[in-house]
């Protein structure tokens, strides 16, 4: 399962990037609206740091408008990949754009039904929204499972992206649930790396090697 970092912030990308673990970004405009910045300027630092898809969403509620922000942001670079959400008029801009070789992601996907009406349409990615299905007491793990199966079933080639992680289990589930990728926020991917056992062993080497030296 491939790591696609969920964030706006470039420091974190980089830092993702320079430990080799980096294969995707996914970005929105809710991301960037809390942080304050415009959108095309944060998708134009980002994109030279990676080295795989960037997630840019369009924001527009028709199908016209979607595509006419798409081919504004695939301009920005080769690796942009179009987020469009699951709506009729969603579904009708990433056919068009599918077929003039643009690739999309369709989010706000909570069924197998939406995620196989998506992958129909054209769709590169498909992205399940796991946490916001637990956060109603769903189980957002078991929809991955489920479009992964029907997807390999019926010989679908569109990559699944398990989205709206909340925390290292998250990643573990949807890894074991056969997604093809995770979309993770910082903060989790930074509570993947660390565990209390590492940190104990690690201070337990430095004191015998303390006390190695003293010798």
């Amino acid at each position: 399962m491939k790591l696609f970092l969920d964030t706006i912030h470039v420091e974190d990308i980089r830092q993702a990037a320079q430990m080799g673990i980096l294969r995707g970004v996914t970005t929105n405009p809710s991301l960037v609206a809390k942080a304050g910045r415009d959108y095309i300027e944060v998708l134009q630092q980002i994109v030279p740091l990676v080295d795989g898809p960037t997630s840019a969403e369009v924001v527009s509620l028709d199908a016209d408008g979607m595509v006419r922000e798409a081919l504004s942001l695939a301009d920005l670079d080769h690796n942009i990949v179009i987020q469009v959400p699951m709506t009729t008029e969603g579904l009708k801009a990433v056919y068009q754009l599918a077929n003039l070789g643009i690739h999309t992601n369709v989010t706000l996907v909570f069924s197998v039904n939406q995620a196989l009406l998506a992958a129909q349409a054209g769709a590169r990615y498909v992205s399940p929204f796991l946490g916001r299905l637990d956060d109603i007491s769903l189980d957002g793990v078991a929809l991955i499972a489920d479009i992964v199966q029907v997807f390999r079933t019926h010989d679908i080639d569109t990559e699944v992206i398990a989205s709206s992680i909340r925390h290292p289990s998250h990643v573990t589930q949807a890894a074991k649930a056969g997604a093809h990728i995770a979309a993770v926020p910082f903060d989790v991917l930074d509570q993947m790396i660390k565990h209390p056992l590492t940190d104990r062993g690690i201070e337990r080497f430095l004191a015998d090697w303390s006390t190695l030296q003293k010798r």
